[in-house]
């Protein structure tokens, strides 16, 4: 049996400033800390002791201090990845926003929709960011680890979701897994037939009020 338990990072300073994420390295806010910490604890009380675990993670601020107290429950390194970061935003990272909105371009409802760059200079079409979460998941499953941590992004998610029920990329164009920040997603493959579920999605359960964004 293999289990994915999947982390989007909590409340970082970008939420709070209005500000676009994306590669924009905003940190954790002392409540997206507090947030990091029920999730370790959360962690620990679902995966039995002494079992092997791997804990990998996007290489952005926010998510490696997310990371950093689950490695310290565990007593493992995270790996980063940079393939596990959320979409570029190009030239909107860290502007407002709002400024973000004026300009966006949503993809069309129908036809192609991966080669579109929402109308943002540098940003990374869907089909770029698809490709990096979808390559990371690929090589993190290679392992055969029973119990493995991802650190990610919310829109991120989506993308680690679609990869884990082999979602052809070009489907995953319509695809939108929502979590909340700090949530997490628990992935999970049996043994007999190696059917791929999707157990639960944004579990927030873990974070007491005031902790979640």
């Amino acid at each position: 049996m293999r289990t994915l338990h999947v982390v989007t990072h909590p409340e970082a300073t970008h939420h709070v400033e209005g500000v676009v994420g994306g590669w924009h390295d905003s940190r954790l806010t002392s409540v997206g800390v507090r947030a990091a910490a029920s999730i370790a604890r959360a962690l620990r009380a679902r995966i039995p002791d002494g079992t092997e675990v791997e804990l990998y993670s996007s290489d952005l601020r926010r998510t490696r201090e997310t990371a950093g107290p689950v490695a310290e429950v565990f007593g493992v390194e995270p790996v980063l990845d940079r393939r596990l970061r959320e979409k570029s935003y190009g030239e909107a990272e860290g502007m407002p926003q709002e400024w973000l909105d004026r300009r966006f371009v949503p993809p069309p409802a129908v036809g192609e929709r991966m080669d579109h760059d929402e109308g943002v200079r540098g940003a990374e079409t869907k089909e770029v960011w698809a490709r990096r979460v979808y390559a990371a998941m690929d090589e993190i499953l290679r392992s055969p680890c029973e119990h493995q941590i991802i650190v990610t992004h919310g829109g991120s998610l989506t993308c680690v979701v679609a990869s884990w029920i082999r979602m052809p990329i070009q489907s995953a164009g319509y695809a939108a897994f929502r979590a909340p920040s700090g949530s997490i997603t628990t992935l999970r493959e049996d043994d007999f037939f190696h059917n791929r579920q999707v157990v639960t999605l944004g579990d927030t359960r873990h974070l007491s009020p005031g902790t979640s964004a």
